[in-house]
């Protein structure tokens, strides 16, 4: 069994980022390049590290079922049920390791990020990508013919996801309570 580092997987993803240049931090185009950048890079890897490129991708990915983070993706996007948050921190993956990880540790970060301050003005866009879901199981099933040793793989792998989301709850309803917690992001995104 392979393992992968959480270096070497922030690695995978930022490659991909450079190979794609300026069109990496544009989640507003419709044939956006990065998922596809990234899929490639991970169909490429042995079948065994495209077992561990998911559980990396679980690993990161659980790390963001933060409620403050949530109640950031219910301001940016106009709500944000579970599978939209889903999406959300799968294309906060895209954006790369450092914005990535100042939006776990400060959910008002994002308010410096391209993509969402062009969402602020032009009301289009978005920041999700739920293809990005799906990376490691597809590779997999592209670079075997079958996804079922993947799926079996990742059968035995016991479920860190917390429930509820993690961290301090407010009522994201609450424009007061929006402009308190994430002042940033409520003056992009509040009247």
């Amino acid at each position: 069994m392979s393992v992968m580092e959480l270096r070497e997987w922030w690695g995978l993803i930022e490659e991909a980022r450079a190979a794609c240049g300026s069109s990496a931090g544009d989640r507003d185009s419709a044939d956006d390049p990065l998922p596809g950048e990234v899929l490639s890079r991970v169909a490429a890897l042995p079948p065994s590290s495209i077992v561990a490129f998911g559980r990396c991708f679980s690993s990161v990915f659980d790390s963001a079922f933060l409620a403050p983070l949530w109640a950031a993706a219910y301001l940016i996007e106009g709500g944000c049920g579970d599978d939209g948050f889903m999406d959300f921190r799968a294309g906060l993956m895209l954006q790369g390791r450092s914005a990535f990880d100042a939006a776990v540790a400060a959910p008002d970060s994002l308010a410096d990020l391209p993509v969402v301050q062009r969402m602020a003005t032009t009301g289009k866009g978005w920041l999700g990508c739920e293809a990005m879901l799906y990376v490691a199981r597809t590779a997999y099933t592209r670079s075997t013919g079958s996804p079922s040793g993947y799926d079996e793989a990742l059968a035995t792998r016991s479920p860190t996801r917390p429930s509820p989301a993690r961290g301090e709850r407010w009522d994201l309803e609450d424009d007061e309570q929006m402009r308190l917690h994430l002042p940033r992001l409520a003056a992009l995104f509040l009247s």
